[in-house]
C-alpha cells in the first residue's frame, strides 16, 4: 500500500494551511488604532486539497500526538459540554461538513486551535476568562470557519517526503511550541528536526481572518447566540493588553492581523443581525465552576473562595457557585455540608446530570457506593446513552466489583466514539476484572495507541498474542493490528533519527 508522504521543505506552507492557532496572551502590549501588525508572509497555497479520507486519517494521527504531549482533559462532563457546544455551532455553519471533535486542554492560557480533520482544541483558560457563553461560542465559531472554508487544508501534491504519522506529530509540535511561546521546544521535542526548518509564526492571511470573522458571526446568529460577542471579546482582550508594557508580543496579536478597523468591521457585521440577548446556559456556568475547582491546589483553598464569595454575594451564577462549593466540600471530606447543598440543588433540578454525578460521588466517598450506583443507573435510565452518565456508572460498577455489566455499556459508547482513549482504558479494566486477561491487554493496547504511546501499545498486543487459547481469526486480527502499530512506530522513529 502506498503511503501518503509530505515534504519537509514545504512544511512552512503546510503548517499554515493545516493549522490555525488562536492564542491570546496574558501579557500583551497595546495596539494602536488602525495599526496593522507586521506578520511574516506564509506564501501562497498550491497543489491539490487533501481528500476527506486523507484529512480524517491525518486528524486522527494529529490527535494521538496531542494526547501524548498535551494535558487533554478527560473529564466526561466537561468533554460532553464542549462537544455539545461545538456541534451546535458547527450545525449552524452551512459549510461545515463532516464530524467535528472538540476537546479541552488543561491550561490557564486563553487559547484555542483548529487542527486537521475537524479537531478543535479549547484551553480551559478560555472558558474561565469569557464573560458569557456567547463569547466562548464566538471563538469556537471562528475556528470552525477556518475549517469549513478550507483554510487548514490546501496543499497535498507538494508534500511527499514526510509520512502521515510524522506530519501529524510535526503539526502537533507547532501547536505545543506556539502555546508555550517557544516553537523550537515543541518542534525539537516532537519531531527531532532542526527548529530552523519549521515555521516559527503560524498565521492566516488577513482575508482568511476576515472571512472567519464574518462566517463566525453569521454562525453565532444562526445558532442563537449574540453575534456581537465576537467583537466584544476581541475588544476586551485588546483593552486588557494596555495594562502591560513588557514588550512581549502576545500570541493572539502575533498570529492574527488584528486592528481597530477589524474590530469595527466585526461590529458592523454583527449589527446586520437583529439584536439577540441570549441567557447563558446553566451547563456553561457549571463547566466554569468545575474547571475552577480543578485549578485549586488544595480543597481548603476552594472552601475559602466559595464561602467568602457567597458571604459577599460575588458570583456570576448562584446555583453554579453552590455546585462548585459542593465539589470542594466533597474533596475536603466535609460530607454533611456537601450533602445539604447537593440535595437542595437536586430538589430543584432532579434531572441535572452534573448534580446526579456529584451526589453519586458523595455517596461513594462517604461509604455508601451502592446508593451512588443506584443514582447513576436511574439517571442513565432517564437519559439513555448519555456519555458522562455511562462513564460514571461504569466506573461505579467497577468500584463495587461488577465488571461484567460494564462491558456492554462501554462497548455501546465505543460505536460512536472509536477514538476515545478513556473508553478503552475502562474496558481494559473491566475485561481484566472479569477474568478475560487477553481482551484486557487488547483494550489496553488501544488505550495506549489512542494516547500516542505506541511502544506501550505494541507491548500489550505482544502479551495478548501469547495466549495459546486464541482462535485463528482472533490471532490473525491481532497480529495485523500489531503490524500496523509497529509500522507507525518505526516510521516515527526513523523521522526522529
Amino acid at each position: 500500500m502506498r503511503r501518503t508522504r509530505f515534504h519537509f521543505s514545504t512544511l512552512k506552507s503546510l503548517l499554515s494551511s493545516w493549522l490555525c492557532v488562536l492564542l491570546i496572551a496574558s501579557a500583551p502590549p497595546a495596539v494602536q488604532a488602525g495599526e496593522q501588525l507586521a506578520l511574516p508572509d506564509i506564501g501562497n497555497p498550491s497543489g491539490n486539497v487533501l481528500t476527506p479520507a486523507d484529512e480524517q486519517r491525518l486528524g486522527r494521527a494529529f490527535m494521538r500526538s496531542i494526547r501524548n504531549t498535551m494535558p487533554v482533559i478527560q473529564d466526561p462532563l466537561l468533554s460532553a459540554y464542549i462537544q455539545s457546544l461545538g456541534e451546535q455551532l458547527a450545525s449552524a455553519n452551512e459549510d461545515a461538513i463532516g464530524r467535528f471533535e472538540f476537546f479541552l486542554i488543561n491550561s490557564a492560557q486563553v487559547n484555542a486551535f483548529a487542527g486537521p480533520g475537524g479537531h478543535i482544541g479549547v484551553y480551559s483558560g478560555l472558558i474561565t476568562t469569557t464573560e458569557s457563553e456567547s463569547e466562548l461560542a464566538s471563538v469556537i465559531a471562528h475556528e470552525i470557519a477556518h475549517v469549513s472554508q478550507k483554510h487548514l487544508v490546501r496543499t497535498y501534491d507538494a508534500v511527499s517526503s514526510m509520512s502521515l504519522p510524522a506530519a501529524a506529530v510535526a503539526i502537533a509540535a507547532v501547536v505545543i511550541g506556539a502555546a508555550t511561546n517557544n516553537p523550537d521546544i515543541g518542534v525539537a521535542a516532537a519531531t527531532g528536526v532542526q527548529a530552523g526548518m519549521m515555521q516559527r509564526e503560524i498565521n492566516f492571511t488577513r482575508s482568511h481572518e476576515e472571512e472567519a470573522d464574518s462566517i463566525g458571526i453569521r454562525t453565532l446568529a444562526a445558532a442563537g447566540f449574540d453575534p456581537t460577542a465576537m467583537p466584544v471579546f476581541f475588544s476586551r482582550m485588546g483593552k486588557a493588553s494596555r495594562l502591560y508594557d513588557n514588550g512581549t508580543l502576545p500570541e493572539f496579536l502575533r498570529t492574527h492581523p488584528v486592528t481597530s478597523n477589524r474590530i469595527a468591521d466585526a461590529y458592523g457585521r454583527a449589527d446586520a443581525f437583529p439584536y439577540k440577548q441570549r441567557r447563558d446556559s446553566l451547563v456553561y456556568h457549571l463547566a466554569r465552576e468545575r474547571l475552577r475547582v480543578m485549578a485549586f491546589n488544595e480543597p481548603s483553598e476552594g472552601i475559602e473562595f466559595y464561602s467568602k464569595a457567597l458571604d459577599d454575594g460575588r458570583y456570576r451564577n448562584e446555583e453554579a457557585h453552590n455546585y462548585g462549593y459542593t465539589l470542594v466540600l466533597i474533596a475536603a471530606r466535609k460530607y454533611t455540608q456537601a450533602r445539604k447543598i447537593i440535595d437542595s440543588l437536586l430538589s430543584n433540578r432532579p434531572d441535572q446530570i452534573e448534580y446526579i454525578v456529584a451526589k453519586a460521588e458523595l455517596e461513594k466517598l462517604s461509604g455508601q457506593p451502592t446508593l451512588g450506583v443506584g443514582l447513576l443507573k436511574q439517571g442513565l435510565g432517564e437519559h439513555p446513552g448519555n456519555y458522562p452518565l455511562s462513564i460514571y456508572y461504569a466506573q461505579a460498577l467497577l468500584d463495587i466489583g461488577r465488571p461484567k455489566e460494564v462491558k456492554q455499556i462501554l462497548e455501546q459508547q465505543l460505536t460512536g466514539r472509536p477514538d476515545d482513549a478513556l473508553l478503552y482504558k475502562l474496558l481494559a479494566q473491566a475485561s481484566g476484572d472479569a477474568g478475560d486477561k487477553t481482551q484486557g491487554h487488547q483494550y489496553l493496547a488501544e488505550y495506549y495507541y489512542h494516547s500516542g504511546a505506541l511502544n506501550s501499545a505494541v507491548i500489550q498486543l505482544e502479551i495478548a498474542l501469547k495466549d495459546r487459547d486464541l482462535g485463528y481469526y482472533e490471532s490473525a486480527r491481532m497480529a495485523a493490528r500489531l503490524k500496523e502499530i509497529r509500522a507507525e512506530k518505526s516510521d516515527l522513529e526513523a523521522r526522529n533519527r
